[in-house]
């Protein structure tokens, strides 16, 4: 039986075969088409009978080594790379759920994730609970007969709050439901929800896989038996990830496993830090003394991500005043950049959530998100602290 390789070496050495110019480094499949040998080739490719590239909205070289990679990584059958991670989302909802289905979700989601379920899907004659993160007892009475999803993220953003993969893969198992879990925060450095009972992960690349801040793309990798539905509403419906961003996501994925490290040891220091200042009503980070959840993140989590929030004492007034008086960091609605990220979620990412619904959620006026770059700590902390005055 062959050496199982680590992490860091399959995210370098799983690759694409070389041509015959024999290039240490995959290169950029710029075409949109691929030719066929002869009349025959033609017709066995879109018969399916043999494999390879017709289209690179079907496949590509490029897309076709991202995917391998994220597999690999996620323990996972087969994947398809999409256009965005909000593509990815829609994917994995609308290539497996049909009219008059119901699913069931975490109340704690990315915005346009919640956008998707509340305004989207609705119409097409899908319904959906919230379940409530902190009271997992109530999730199994909120199963319907027609339920037929488990949707959720954890960590969650931006509140940082955890779910137990493995209850909630029991759960799923027991009433026969597909399991999806957005895997965005913890990347599969991190977190394997495959390995405690997910069908399928889904990943936004612009985030920590590209971790510069360069591409958008999004990722779905599972189980054969729900990829070929998805893989088919992506084919016909076109959320095809570009052969340029591909590549892109393809090389990062090299170097997640020591980013993904700095993150971590970054992002333990500022919520060291944050956790001790008088400024500061409380800090989450899943992997700080502090958070409700350590336990179960060190059950499930390698380390705590490179995202923290805390809640600045004096409401949005503060809040606003912290964020204009920051100077090096970066005020964006992104994360997972080489550069630190400053969010105030009640009026960005999460402003067309209701008040009420962002308070169900934790998402209060006070609450900052901040997305650990790869700077010097010392000048992350320094920054902060000045802002904090």
């Amino acid at each position: 039986m062959p050496k199982k390789n680590h992490f860091e070496t399959d995210a370098i050495r799983t690759q694409t075969p070389s041509t015959g110019e024999r290039e240490h480094s995959t290169p950029l499949y710029m075409t949109s088409s691929f030719t066929f040998e002869s009349a025959e080739h033609a017709r066995a490719m879109f018969a399916n009978e043999i494999e390879g590239n017709v289209y690179s909205r079907y496949s590509n070289p490029n897309t076709d080594e991202f995917i391998a990679k994220i597999c690999t990584m996620e323990g996972a059958e087969s994947g398809v790379a999409t256009a965005s991670g909000m593509a990815g989302v829609f994917g994995c909802l609308a290539g497996l759920l049909n009219q008059g289905d119901h699913l069931l979700a975490s109340r704690s989601l990315f915005g346009s994730s919640h956008q998707i379920l509340s305004q989207i899907l609705p119409r097409w004659g899908i319904s959906f609970t919230y379940a409530d993160t902190g009271n997992p007892e109530s999730w199994e009475s909120l199963i319907q007969p027609n339920t037929k999803m488990l949707f959720l993220e954890t960590p969650s953003n931006p509140g940082l709050d955890l779910i137990d993969l493995e209850w909630a893969g029991n759960l799923a198992k027991a009433h026969n439901l597909i399991f999806v879990v957005d895997n965005c925060f913890a990347t599969p450095y991190l977190q394997r929800p495959i390995d405690f009972g997910a069908d399928l992960v889904q990943h936004s690349a612009t985030k920590f896989i590209d971790g510069q801040g360069r591409a958008i793309g999004g990722v779905i990798v599972g189980s054969e038996t729900y990829m070929e539905k998805i893989r088919f509403f992506t084919r016909h419906t076109g959320p095809a990830l570009s052969p340029f961003n591909a590549w892109l996501f393809s090389k990062s994925l090299e170097t997640l496993a020591v980013r993904m490290e700095r993150h971590c040891d970054n992002a333990e220091k500022l919520a060291q830090f944050l956790g001790d200042h008088p400024h500061v009503e409380f800090v989450k980070y899943p992997f700080h003394k502090d958070h409700p959840q350590l336990e179960l993140a060190k059950k499930q989590m390698k380390r705590g991500g490179g995202v923290v929030c805390f809640e600045i004492k004096g409401g949005i007034e503060k809040a606003m005043q912290f964020i204009d008086k920051i100077s090096l960091l970066s005020r964006s609605a992104n994360l997972g950049d080489t550069r630190t990220i400053v969010t105030h979620p009640a009026t960005t990412t999460h402003s067309k959530l209701s008040e009420e619904e962002r308070v169900s959620v934790g998402i209060t006026p006070g609450l900052i998100r901040i997305a650990i770059g790869l700077e010097q700590h010392e000048d992350i902390i320094a920054d902060v602290e000045q802002a904090l005055l």
